[in-house]
């Protein structure tokens, strides 16, 4: 037998994959090039090819769509998009109209931004409605050629929304929110990188470019915000981020362990006082470990009565003190969390791992990095992945406890500040939006390499159907 005849016979020996899904036969090349003329006109009508199909909801649907679009560029969108190129150039004040001094509202950068980035938006979703009325069209088209002239009602339609169609219509108010208050800001933020957006341009700015970028990345040492600050600021949070995740696992992870043990007595309770410190408000617990920590603080004042220090200890004054001492009390925080994540997954783990572990003969240490370690790995991937990317991101133990500090002279940013509290003293405290959008996307930039990177390499990702 040739081999050409046995992998033809292997091909159809071998079981489909319910995964693979044919590609949509109506698409909008296919509709452009071979519709008819009523689904071509449904370029310039939409929900003319469905009304000749007699599907007159859908058609209306898609008609109201395009009606609602014309209507808001004719009253808003059009004016949107021209003050966009040069963001408002009226200054406002008193003026003399008709003979008269009247006071003249000025333009607004801000807000000729936000509605020029939102009016792009909504062109982008119009053109996805432009396609999909296109498409629509045609599929109506060749439905009602192969159905003897009958294309699906709408209630056909419906039906196969709830049935064949489901996941499109679970996952459609989710994706709206994604996009309206996740991609929209993010757009935002970043048209705001290219601007002079700062204290000295706050009703009026315009675009500058990469001037911005150059502010952030200069080799120039005489800024307060330039590239040495910005590296030493992402050292920094990328140091913090590791030990404030891997330091709270290992430990969560071992308390954990030291709790669900046979020979550990009150399972109950010790399980109930992590979580109990878990519903203190972390925003009571956090400053209240700041007025500890003072140099006048009550750790202070009884370690030197006690005479066990003859100074107060420079908890937020010293560099290395403070870095090591937001650490800590960052354990103290999140290893409660992390003994409720790795609990439920040690009461899940397949008793019969162990058992077989055993009767070969393995002692506790290969039972645990054979089977605990890489099981709950497997496990938390992802969440691990999430705390890192949430400790990039803390906001509130860092600017709670040290609020960055220290600091020297003519910095922008402390020894203790994270990209995310830096972000927000170039913005609330100084006004300063364009360097803050900068921050911000190079924060996007780092967690999303680091997120895909490991999540796409971890074992969660590569065999999502089973650990082994």
């Amino acid at each position: 037998m040739s081999t050409a005849t046995m992998s033809t016979m292997a091909k159809r020996r071998r079981k489909p994959n319910p995964d693979d899904v044919a590609p949509s036969p109506y698409t909008l090349r296919a509709a452009l090039a071979d519709g008819d003329a009523l689904t071509k006109l449904s370029a310039l009508v939409f929900g003319l090819g469905n009304f000749a199909h007699r599907q007159i909801i859908k058609g209306l649907i898609l008609l109201a769509g395009e009606i609602a679009f014309i209507a808001f560029m004719i009253s808003s969108g059009a004016h949107n998009l021209a003050m966009l190129p040069s963001l408002g150039d009226n200054e406002g004040g008193q003026q003399l109209v008709d003979g008269f001094w009247e006071y003249v509202q000025g333009d607004n950068s801000v807000v000729i931004l936000l509605y020029g980035v939102c009016t792009v938006a909504i062109c982008a979703v119009f053109l996805l409605w432009w396609a999909m009325a296109v498409r629509s069209a045609y599929k109506a088209e060749c439905l009602a050629r192969a159905n003897g002239g009958k294309a699906p009602s709408f209630a056909d339609d419906l039906r196969e929304l709830k049935d064949g169609k489901v996941s499109n219509l679970l996952m459609a108010l989710p994706t709206l929110g994604i996009a309206v208050f996740t991609v929209l800001p993010l757009i935002f933020m970043i048209s705001m990188a290219f601007t002079n957006y700062d204290q000295n341009h706050v009703l009026l700015f315009d675009w500058t470019g990469l001037d911005a970028f150059k502010s952030v990345f200069s080799g120039s040492a005489s800024g307060d915000v330039n590239a040495k600050l910005f590296f030493s600021v992402l050292g920094w949070t990328l140091v913090w981020a590791f030990f404030a995740t891997f330091l709270n696992f290992f430990f969560g992870l071992f308390m954990a362990m030291v709790i669900n043990r046979k020979t550990t007595h009150g399972k109950g309770f010790w399980r109930a006082v992590f979580s109990m410190s878990i519903a203190v408000p972390q925003f009571v617990s956090l400053l209240t470990m700041r007025t500890m920590l003072q140099p006048q603080g009550a750790i202070n004042r009884m370690l030197i009565n006690w005479g066990w220090i003859d100074q107060a200890l420079p908890f937020f004054t010293d560099v290395t003190w403070a870095r090591v001492t937001v650490i800590v009390i960052n354990l103290w925080v999140g290893i409660p969390y992390t003994i409720m994540q790795v609990t439920g997954i040690l009461q899940n783990i397949p008793a019969e791992q162990y058992e077989a572990a055993k009767i070969d003969g393995a002692n506790w240490w290969q039972i645990f990095s054979k089977i605990t370690m890489p099981y709950i790995f497997f496990v938390l991937t992802p969440y691990l992945i999430t705390t890192f990317t949430g400790n990039v991101n803390n906001f509130n133990v860092i600017y709670l406890l040290s609020q960055g500090e220290p600091s020297q002279v003519g910095q922008s940013a402390g020894k203790t500040d994270l990209l995310i509290t830096w972000l927000y003293k170039l913005t609330v405290d100084r006004g300063d939006y364009n360097l803050g959008a900068v921050i911000g996307i190079m924060t996007f930039i780092v967690l999303a390499a680091v997120a895909l990177l490991t999540y796409r390499n971890s074992g969660s990702y590569k065999n999502e159907e089973a650990f082994r």
